[in-house]
Formats: C-alpha cells, sequence, structure tokens
C-alpha cells in the first residue's frame, strides 16, 4: 500500500472521531417553559424596566346636554298665491317685489264696469220687495190677504236680499287684498292686463315667525319633545334658538325619518328662507369631561376611545361618546368621574403597562 493512502486513511479516520465526539458530548436541549412561567419572567422583566413616564391630567365629569345633531334649512311659514276671485281688467297695482305688506291691504285691483250698477238695481229692488211684504202684512191684518200672499212676498224679498248680498260681494272681490302681514315674493299682474278667476295678482310669503325644518332619524324620534327649546347654527355662523312646534307622526317611506319644526322669531325679518342649519336639538343630560381631540384612539370596532392610569398606575383604555364640541375641545361620555387621562405619552404605552405619572393638576381628589 502506498504511504500516500496510509496517510488519506489516518486522516479520515481522525476526522470521523472528532466528528462523533461533537455528536456524544452534545447538550440536551433544555425544556421549553411553560406559559405560567413565561407570563412570570415577562412581569419579572416587566417589574426590572424602569417604567414609562407620562403626563397625566385629572379630569372631573359634569352635567351636559347631549344633543341629537341634524342638518336642515330655514323655511317661511306661509306661501300664498293671493288669486283673482272674479274675472276684469287690472286698473292698479300697488305693489312691488319685495314690498311689505299688511293683512288686508289692496294688491291689484280690477275695474268695476257695470258692477256698480248691479248693486244699485239690488238694493232697488230690495227695498220694493220690503214694501210689497209690509203691505201685504197690513192687509193680512185686515183680513184681505191670506198667509200664501204673505209667504210669496216674504220669499221675494229674501232673493232680493240675496241678490244684493252677491252684488255687494262682486264689487268687493274687484279688490285684491293680502291674506296676512308678510312681504310680496313675486307679481304676476300688470296695469291692462285681463285676468280670468284664479289668476294670481302677486305672491305674498310670511316670514315671521321663521321656521327651521329637519328630519330625524327612527332612533331618536322617542327622545325628541315638542315645547323643547332647540338651536340652529346657520352657515354665517349666527345662532338662533326656538321651541319644537311640531314632530311627525310618520316617517318617509324611503329615508324612514320623521319631519321636526322648530319656531323662530323672526320679527326682524333678518331671516330668509331655504338657508342651510345646523340643528341641535337636547334630548338628555349627561356627566361628561372636556377633552382634546388630539388624545384619541381608535378602538377595536372603529370607536374612540382614551387611555387612562389606575390606582396602580397601570394604563386603562376606555372607549367614549361623543356628546358635544366647543372651542376648548370635545365632551364625552363613558370615563369614569374622576379620571386620570394620559395627556402626552399616550401613543408609546399599551393597556396593562406599569407608567410613571406626572400630573398636571393632582389637586382634584379621586373618590
Amino acid at each position: 500500500m502506498r504511504t500516500t493512502h496510509i496517510w488519506a486513511i489516518v486522516i479520515a479516520t481522525l476526522i470521523l472521531v472528532w466528528l462523533l465526539s461533537g455528536v456524544l458530548t452534545a447538550e440536551k436541549p433544555a425544556s421549553k417553559p411553560s406559559i405560567q412561567e413565561q407570563i412570570s419572567n415577562s412581569d419579572s422583566i416587566r417589574g426590572d424596566s424602569r417604567p414609562t413616564q407620562v403626563r397625566v391630567t385629572r379630569l372631573e365629569a359634569t352635567e351636559k346636554i347631549r344633543f341629537e345633531t341634524i342638518r336642515g334649512k330655514t323655511q317661511n311659514k306661509r306661501t300664498v298665491n293671493v288669486r283673482a276671485e272674479i274675472a276684469g281688467k287690472i286698473i292698479s297695482r300697488s305693489v312691488e317685489k319685495g314690498d311689505k305688506v299688511t293683512t288686508g291691504q289692496v294688491l291689484c285691483e280690477l275695474a268695476m264696469e257695470d258692477r256698480q250698477s248691479s248693486l244699485t238695481e239690488a238694493k232697488e229692488a230690495v227695498a220694493q220687495a220690503q214694501l210689497e211684504y209690509q203691505g201685504a202684512k197690513t192687509l193680512k191684518i185686515k183680513g184681505y190677504n191670506s198667509e200664501n200672499a204673505i209667504a210669496t212676498a216674504r220669499a221675494k224679498l229674501a232673493q232680493t236680499l240675496a241678490v244684493l248680498d252677491r252684488r255687494e260681494l262682486d264689487v268687493t272681490k274687484t279688490q285684491i287684498r293680502a291674506p296676512f302681514d308678510g312681504s310680496i315674493e313675486d307679481v304676476s299682474m300688470e296695469v291692462g292686463d285681463y285676468v280670468a278667476v284664479g289668476a294670481t295678482c302677486a305672491t305674498v310669503v310670511d316670514l315671521d315667525p321663521m321656521l327651521i325644518v329637519g328630519r330625524v332619524s327612527e332612533r331618536s324620534i322617542l327622545d325628541i319633545q315638542p315645547g323643547v327649546i332647540a338651536k340652529g347654527v346657520l352657515t354665517d355662523g349666527r345662532e338662533v334658538q326656538g321651541p319644537i312646534t311640531f314632530i311627525a307622526q310618520q316617517s318617509d317611506a324611503q329615508t324612514r325619518t320623521y319631519a321636526v319644526e322648530i319656531e323662530i322669531d323672526n320679527s326682524d325679518l333678518s331671516l330668509r328662507s331655504g338657508i342651510t342649519t345646523e340643528i341641535l336639538i337636547p334630548v338628555d343630560r349627561v356627566l361628561a369631561q372636556n377633552i382634546s381631540p388630539a388624545l384619541f384612539s381608535l378602538d377595536n370596532n372603529g370607536g374612540y376611545g382614551i387611555r387612562l392610569i389606575d390606582q396602580d398606575n397601570r394604563v386603562t383604555f376606555h372607549t367614549v361618546e361623543l356628546v358635544a364640541e366647543d372651542q376648548q375641545g370635545v365632551w364625552v361620555t363613558g370615563l369614569p368621574n374622576i379620571s386620570d387621562v394620559i395627556t402626552v405619552g399616550q401613543e408609546m404605552v399599551v393597556p396593562g403597562e406599569r407608567v410613571d405619572p406626572v400630573f398636571q393638576n393632582p389637586n382634584i381628589s379621586k373618590r
């Protein structure tokens, strides 16, 4: 056998022995710790680590009105197209668009034509019928007349009186008058026009009081009561308020919402119809805290939540509900009446974690 072969065998044997020695002397792997041991180890590590320092504000709940907020608009209470009740030619129109009118004010006037003559004729016919009736009664007393003759004279008198009433009414109808105090929104007749019965002279709108109308969901309609003072915020920032005067008993077939009307004083006529309005209707009184929206976090259901600390300085998470909003922040419910809210560092901690709180206002006692 060649020397090279002997050396190759020796080297291979040494390598094999070295490999076998590593397998035989390897330590047995440690068994995996139980879940209880893992929790204990985690708590031990957490206890050994330094707690995260956060800034905390102690908030005390105060009573706040909860509002149902809906979208609506202003709407004038009445709109009437004042129409002609008889046919005729327009001889005057005393109003223009935008004019203020009072109840009974003449808007348009029709030509009298032969109506005055008919009225005079009717008056004379009544006078004659009255004389005939009185004469018939006198003859009846003297025994020269019958009950039938008396009834005939009385019927003729009644007929002439009815004709007189119609003639007087025709004369009155030549003047088309405003049915209520309001403003002229539109005019439809000009002097010289010949109009038929039912033709529109002018459109009158009643702007005082003004209404704010909106629709409320079926979920909230039971919380709304008539007579409650509601508030409206106009697009220009003005705020108005008034009582709820109407709540629909039937819902809209398509939207399943209920109509609501709020009556607003508009004696100065500063409100116009059709302005988009945010309506706030008080529905309940709740205890709420005012916080900054920057402190909100999302919960598992997509709602809003706030991180607090408990008596053991551990982080807790509370889902909240928005009640109202103002210049200082938002009002929320769902927190304890006295709450230690993490205001700085809330994004660095998780529920259950122990923290090192630095209080901004520790003077409020926690009950």
